[in-house]
């Protein structure tokens, strides 16, 4: 749960900002795939969500529950398959549905693993033509994304190829899936994705790793670990720019694009990242009342009694923007 959005949103801070994301891969299965419903509804109605899934019944079921919910958000789900080229390729469709891939499975290392071989057996495969989100983007006329999250069973980072030109121009975010160990043939792993990232000056934050299948062990073994859960098989990773470093190349680092990363870190769980970016807002341009959040910083801080009871006042990011209470 956010901690400084929601004072911001109730004190009318956001209304200046809109912020969009892409979710490739954004088939709804559980709750906390419904992006617009979690942690990010507190930005609503300024929220712009834009899925992508190759199943066109899935994208078709997402779009009548949105329109029979009536949202207070922007949504809309479009039966399209994302790599990095616009071309043909090939859907390998698995037993679970949610494993199925444009790179087919690496079946002689899967069968080694406890649990993935049924999950990954391929049932059929579908030719699809296939687009990416620099080209999506172009044709909507989409200028800037915010935010991406992609989960793609081995494809991720063809993905991210296809949309260099959000990751250079306007991305502040990316959530992905990786993989340490080669679920499917000839797939990109986590090493790949990561130099890719950080040649567009992207920071690793965190690696999710709390999912029951993210470890596993060996299926021909029938001992385990009672100090560990195995191998780590893949994780979540949560990336995030840097606007306010030495280092940031990215374009239009205005204000506005550094309270967007603000609220963007904050719901993911970063509040100590979020702080910093409002205290750097509030001392470099507080001269303009709409970037001044000092009262606002406050306000949220007061509301935790560890830092109350000694005193707020003690508190560096206090002293630092004393001046423009």
């Amino acid at each position: 749960m956010s901690l400084f959005v929601r004072k911001l949103q109730e004190n009318g801070r956001l209304e200046q900002i809109q912020i969009t994301l892409f979710i490739v891969g954004s088939r709804k299965m559980l709750v906390e795939d419904d992006y617009g419903s979690g942690d990010w509804s507190i930005l609503a109605p300024n929220l712009r969500i834009f899925g992508f899934d190759a199943d066109e019944d899935a994208c078709n079921a997402a779009n009548a529950d949105l329109e029979l919910r009536q949202v207070n958000w922007t949504e809309k789900h479009f039966p399209l398959a994302i790599s990095s080229n616009v071309g043909n390729s090939t859907i390998y469709v698995t037993q679970s549905p949610d494993c199925s891939s444009l790179y087919p499975p690496n079946e002689a290392y899967v069968d080694r693993l406890y649990g993935f071989k049924d999950s990954l057996k391929v049932d059929l495969t579908i030719e699809v033509e296939t687009t990416n989100l620099n080209t999506f983007c172009r044709e909507e006329g989409i200028e800037e994304v915010d935010f991406i999250q992609v989960d793609v069973q081995g494809a991720e980072l063809d993905v991210l190829r296809g949309a260099s030109s959000i990751l250079e121009n306007s991305l502040l975010g990316v959530q992905v899936e990786v993989e340490f160990s080669p679920l499917y043939a000839n797939q990109p792993l986590f090493a790949d994705v990561d130099l890719y990232l950080r040649n567009y000056d992207f920071t690793l934050f965190d690696l999710a790793t709390d999912h029951q299948w993210c470890r596993v062990t060996r299926a021909s073994a029938p001992i385990y670990s009672s100090t560990r859960k195995g191998q780590l098989i893949w994780a979540n990773a949560c990336y995030l720019r840097d606007l306010i470093g030495e280092k940031s190349q990215i374009q239009k680092t205005t204000p506005k694009r550094i309270l967007k990363l603000a609220c963007i870190a904050d719901i993911l769980g970063f509040p100590d990242y979020a702080l910093e970016l409002l205290e750097y807002l509030t001392v470099h341009h507080g001269d303009d009342s709409q970037y001044n959040f000092a009262r606002n910083i406050v306000e949220t801080l007061s509301e935790i009694p560890e830092l109350v009871e000694p005193g707020l006042n003690a508190l560096p990011v206090i002293n630092n923007i004393q001046h423009r209470l």
